[in-house]
């Protein structure tokens, strides 16, 4: 590249991220970093898509964004990078979040990965990640995110949100609490999702603007600044309710990050059928590749099909399957996992 190339790419850089440059917290030096930063946005739902888009436009070098489900007409109260032609072809959400951010950034790169995130793959989705954002949906994922992140000594952001609420957690492997010193175990019983309890934007938005604000300093060294918040952060936009709890110290007899036993990493008691929202079953036994082309003619005599490169759709009522290229398929219209399995093995085999 000559130098008159590489002072046009410096200008051209400079004047898109001006008024960021001029923030004392982050200067030209911050926003190189932000330029040379690696993270990974496991989810990319209602939290994952802000955080996504924040990141994006702030510069961040490289996004990759990891995504199991596609796009649906009730993503786009609260999933912002989606619009209603994504609903409409149901594209995979990480397919369609990376076509939006390099419409508005070409500057970034932005990799797609339309997976589960299960310990199986975790180590081939993280690989060279500098950061880990949490955009799930459930706790079995994020303690694997936990495990992965204390093991290979990443750092990664909890976030989570649903009705009105919203909560957020750094963690920096053995320097602060992790997700387990926190919580040692899931949430059982009754657990509000967005499905029973639904969701307000404006509460997806917060929390992922604070988890973005925190992921920035990270990236631009803000840790050892002492500017990094150490706490379980939440807020209740509905109610004003705001707690915090202290998370500046590890446990000394967490089970991950003070005994390093990675159960979730090993995949202990992981289920292949799980449920996935919405009166939704998820099966991922093993992976199979899928000629679309094929099983769409296969499935018509049974029931309405279409597919684009992505995924393919089959409705017979009252059922619907999304399949994907791997053979993993979300199927809609129970939650009874045998019911799935049988129709799974029916429609595309066992």
């Amino acid at each position: 590249m000559t130098s008159l190339r590489r002072g046009v790419e410096k200008d051209k850089f400079e004047e898109r991220y001006s008024r960021q440059i001029l923030f004392p917290g982050i200067g030209a030096e911050g926003q190189r970093r932000l330029a040379a930063g690696r993270v990974a946005i496991v989810g990319c739902g209602a939290t994952g898509s802000a955080l996504a888009s924040l990141l994006g436009r702030a510069g961040v070098g490289t996004l990759r964004i990891i995504d199991r489900d596609y796009v649906e007409p009730s993503n786009l109260q609260r999933q912002s990078l989606f619009d209603e032609e994504d609903a409409a072809e149901s594209l995979p959400k990480a397919i369609a979040a990376t076509r939006k951010i390099a419409a508005f950034n070409s500057q970034i790169v932005v990799e797609a990965r339309v997976a589960d995130a299960v310990p199986g793959n975790i180590n081939a989705l993280l690989e060279d990640i500098d950061l880990i954002l949490d955009g799930t949906d459930n706790f079995e994922t994020r303690y694997l995110l936990n495990d992965y992140a204390i093991k290979n000594s990443r750092p990664w952001i909890y976030a989570a949100a649903v009705g009105s609420y919203g909560v957020t957690l750094n963690v920096l492997p053995r320097r602060t609490a992790c997700l387990t010193c926190i919580f040692p175990d899931a949430p059982r019983g009754m657990v509000e999702t967005c499905e029973t309890s639904g969701i307000l934007n404006s509460a997806v938005n917060l929390v992922a603007s604070i988890a973005a604000t925190e992921a920035m300093k990270l990236l631009i060294g803000g840790e050892a600044a002492g500017r990094l918040r150490k706490t379980l952060w939440s807020f209740d936009v509905w109610s004003n309710q705001h707690a915090e709890i202290a998370a500046a110290t590890p446990r000394p007899d967490c089970p991950a990050c003070g005994r390093l036993d990675f159960v979730h990493l090993a995949g202990e008691g992981r289920p292949h059928i799980t449920m996935c929202g919405r009166n939704s079953v998820q099966i991922h036994e093993r992976a199979r590749p899928i000629d679309f082309s094929e099983m769409q003619r296969r499935l018509e005599s049974h029931g309405t099909v279409r597919h684009n490169e992505f995924v393919l759709k089959f409705w017979r009522e009252p059922y619907e399957m999304t399949l994907f290229p791997d053979g993993r398929a979300i199927i809609k219209g129970t939650t009874d996992t045998g019911i799935a399995r049988s129709l799974y093995a029916r429609y595309v085999g066992s």
